[in-house]
């Protein structure tokens, strides 16, 4: 073989490894960034959250002006590892925006619209679905107590079945990535 081609295919051979390793360098990066934008969120959510299981706190939603958050966990430390898993897996609800993308950090304008759904009569068929997941929730419900969670998220599962046609698999897998109480779970 001709040492020109020799060099020719060394050389093409180091420009597109080295092309290749920009490129998945760039995406190491940009993956990276989300992890560490993730994290700070995170780190913040942890360790200044407002949430509480107290009849008061649900009370005090009606009040809280628009724009205000519900932050934190209720009743467990949260943990970083459960909420990658949570949040990366809202995303799939993304187009439907009364799922709230975060279930650490869920805005005062919704909380109250999705409690405004809870009391909704559904019809037999729609309280199949509802049951269903009652049934089949992680927390046998929208949470592991009768707190504000439990009655927005129970909103929402109605607002869900009625207007977009979920069903209790459907409702069941959104409560659980929902799931606002903390730990591993």
């Amino acid at each position: 073989m001709n040492i020109r081609i020799i060099i020719s295919l060394l050389i093409a051979g180091v420009l597109v490894g080295g092309a290749f390793y920009f490129v998945s360098s760039s995406k190491r990066e940009s993956g990276g960034l989300v992890s560490q934008a993730l994290a700070a969120k995170f780190e913040v959510l942890s360790k200044n959250g407002n949430s509480s299981c107290s009849a008061l706190f649900k009370d005090s939603i009606l009040s809280m002006p628009d724009g205000a958050r519900l932050q934190g966990s209720c009743c467990s430390p949260m943990s970083f590892h459960r909420y990658s898993e949570q949040v990366q897996g809202l995303k799939k609800y993304s187009a439907i925006s009364e799922i709230p993308s975060d279930p650490y950090d869920i805005d005062a304008a919704l909380a109250k619209k999705l409690l405004g759904y809870y009391d909704t009569s559904l019809t037999p068929k729609e309280q199949e679905a509802y049951d269903y997941a009652m049934a089949n929730a992680n927390e046998k419900g929208p949470c592991c107590c009768k707190c504000w969670r439990w009655y927005v998220y129970g909103g929402l599962a109605k607002f869900l079945i009625q207007h977009h046609g979920f069903t209790g698999e459907q409702i069941t897998e959104v409560w659980n990535l929902s799931d606002g109480c903390g730990g591993d779970h």
